[in-house]
């Protein structure tokens, strides 16, 4: 499985280094604002269980299971396959995610969120990709801009694969063209 990453961008310090700055980030912008945390699955598992060891706040857990891909390619549209039943409105909403890349399946989140009333959203990415931008959209809290490669590890997968590196890496263009 190793042999398949061309090149390691994040190993463990670094990204536990993220998970910490962007933790004590949100902490003061969410303090006494009893937030909601909604990760989308399956990505944002190590992320977000890693990100909310670093916020020392009242906050709410929930998740969903969205996707706006069909492989490697989006289909611009979001297909919302396990929503969340917390009421949100006039609460504060931060989704986590494991990567932004098109920006679909983000800018359709956060509209699903405004449309159902919550007080604020905000995204939150362990990684960005600005070059895959498909939409206009901006991250407020991101630990780190990747090159427009193929990433894996540390909870992003290629067809389920993986995920369980505990760091993040190119992923070799022979394995998924």
């Amino acid at each position: 499985m190793i042999n398949d990453i061309k090149d390691v961008i994040a190993n463990k310090e670094q990204i536990e280094n993220i998970c910490s700055k962007l933790g004590k980030k949100i902490e003061m912008d969410y303090q006494d604002k009893f937030p909601i945390f909604i990760g989308l699955l399956k990505g944002c598992q190590p992320f977000m269980s890693d990100l909310l060891k670093s916020i020392n706040c009242y906050c709410e857990i929930e998740y969903m299971k969205v996707s706006s891909y069909a492989g490697t390619k989006t289909t611009g549209k979001l297909n919302i396959k396990v929503d969340t039943n917390v009421d949100v409105k006039d609460r504060n909403i931060i989704i986590i995610d494991d990567i932004v890349d098109s920006g679909i399946t983000a800018s359709n989140v956060i509209q699903l969120f405004i449309d159902r009333g919550a007080k604020s959203v905000e995204f939150c990415a362990l990684l960005d990709k600005p070059e895959g931008r498909l939409t206009d959209i901006t991250v407020k809290y991101v630990g780190m801009n990747v090159p427009n490669e193929f990433v894996v590890g540390y909870g992003l997968d290629y067809n389920e694969k993986y995920r369980n590196l505990p760091f993040i890496g190119i992923l070799k263009e022979e394995i998924y063209k």
